[in-house]
């Protein structure tokens, strides 16, 4: 695609790529622009269709939302290249490099989001304020209301002991919580807290500086789901680069929470996508180790199917495609 050369140059560019979620994205769109319209940003907005087969792109179209291109890709890029879709059209280069025509700010946000008044100008203001911010996430709540953890500490081995391996109930819950666990404490997350360095922000909001994307170049596109935003800001903070949450900018996710039944595809590229990351930046040993643990994970994992199958907890198909699935993860 060329560069969107026709539009004059923005102080902030939204990337929103969706995937069969039309009226959801409607709600998203609607909730951002009037966002937008609050602040004295010269902005504009860039949707991203990965071929929808639900007339998503229709019906943007018919919505005729103010200062929003329509960017259709033809197929199911996935995130990170779906979003590199825009970023190249928008004149950056895939390779660290200057982009002196591109917008100063980049804001990407999912189609499952609900944004709050206030939050693009709060998320904006600590971009440019923040010491070396080059990157800026929100404090993400789920559709209830309650906290869904927006930043992370980069995943380790212990992170893969506490998801995979049959923890006692008592103490799985102490250290889910837990910065073993990549967590940053609840409180600070408060609306009334100063924004604070996280070494990763989840990929459903993030608004990123013009000079940070020079540095690190575009996603990865080898991941298709999954760790492309660690990947991103893995990249950023080794080109020297901060990355904040700002707990008063305020964005709804509407992800599904712990009820969300295992799909076995989702398995395969959420462990496919940690594995690509370890090798990329771990040193050998230690992603080595890492898919060792996963391996005897996945063991665990197939047990656990079976007493579920044997429970009626789940049907005799859905557990021979869990176990099928666990068993690609363990070849990887």
């Amino acid at each position: 695609m060329e560069r969107l050369s026709a539009l004059p140059p923005a102080d902030l560019a939204v990337i929103v790529v969706t995937w069969n979620v039309r009226e959801i994205v409607l709600a998203a769109l609607r909730t951002l622009i009037a966002d937008l319209k609050t602040t004295d940003l010269n902005w504009q907005v860039f949707v991203v269709d990965n071929a929808s087969a639900d007339g998503t792109a229709a019906a943007i179209r018919a919505a005729a939302f103010e200062r929003l291109t329509l960017i259709e890709s033809g197929a199911n890029l996935g995130f990170g290249a779906g979003n590199n879709l825009a970023l190249r059209a928008l004149g950056f280069s895939d390779a660290p490099g200057r982009a002196p025509n591109a917008p100063r700010a980049v804001f990407l946000l999912n189609p499952d989001t609900l944004v709050h008044q206030g939050a693009v100008a709060a998320l904006h203001q600590a971009l440019f304020s923040l010491p070396y911010a080059g990157l800026v996430g929100p404090r993400l709540s789920y559709a209830d209301g309650s906290l869904q953890h927006s930043a992370f500490r980069f995943p380790g081995l212990t992170q893969i002991a506490i998801d995979l391996l049959p923890l006692p109930a008592a103490l799985h819950g102490r250290l889910y919580e837990s910065a073993l666990n990549g967590r940053y404490p609840r409180r600070r997350y408060a609306a009334d807290q100063p924004p604070f360095v996280v070494e990763h922000t989840l990929g459903a909001a993030m608004m990123l500086h013009r000079e940070a994307i020079e540095a690190a170049g575009l996603f990865d596109e080898g991941y298709f789901m999954y760790a492309e935003e660690l990947d991103w800001s893995m990249r950023i903070r080794r080109a020297g680069w901060e990355i904040y949450l700002v707990p008063s900018a305020h964005i709804t996710h509407l992800e599904g929470q712990s009820a969300r039944q295992v799909r076995p595809q989702s398995v395969v590229n959420l462990w496919r996508s940690r594995l690509r990351f370890y090798r990329k930046f771990y040193t050998p040993l230690r992603a080595w180790l890492a898919a060792q643990l996963i391996r005897v994970g996945m063991r665990f994992q197939i047990g656990k199917a079976r007493r579920l199958a044997a429970q009626g907890a789940i049907s005799a198909a859905d557990c021979a495609a869990l176990i099928a699935a666990y068993r690609e993860v363990m070849r990887l």
